[in-house]
């Protein structure tokens, strides 16, 4: 960063520097008078190494994110788990389809059942008419 500490510093780089002493105090790295005064310098910064000497002092990245596990166990987890409730979701499918295609099959035996009810009922109670021959009575 030494031969860019001469070039000029965005708003957009005095913000993230500003972000990066905000989480050093919420960490307890920066007491809030120290807060105060580094933020007012950071807002007033003209170049990269205005902005670096006052983060110096400050580690790069949070502790607490470095002890964490490595990612490629996390992305592992991530990926089991979709895995895991994809599998779920395709099961209340097939289950919600089964159990759809059991209710149609129900109506059908119902309707059938009494269609055989009515023929049948039908068929005691009407008789068809009787056709005659000529000459017969």
């Amino acid at each position: 960063m030494a031969e860019l500490s001469y070039l000029r510093a965005s708003d957009a780089d005095r913000d993230a520097i500003a972000e990066r002493l905000r989480r050093a105090a919420i960490e307890g790295r920066l007491e809030a008078e120290e807060l105060e005064e580094r933020l007012h310098l950071a807002l007033r910064a003209r170049t990269y190494g205005d902005l670096e000497r006052l983060v110096e002092d400050l580690p790069r990245q949070s502790v607490r994110r470095a002890a964490r596990a490595p990612a490629s166990l996390g992305g592992a987890a991530v990926v089991a788990l979709r895995v895991v409730f994809a599998l779920v979701a395709i099961a209340v499918i097939l289950t919600v389809a089964v159990v759809m295609a059991a209710w149609w099959l129900l109506w059908v035996v119902v309707w059938v059942v009494l269609r055989g009810h009515e023929c049948a009922r039908g068929r005691r109670h009407h008789r068809p008419p009787r056709y005659r021959l000529a000459g017969q009575r």
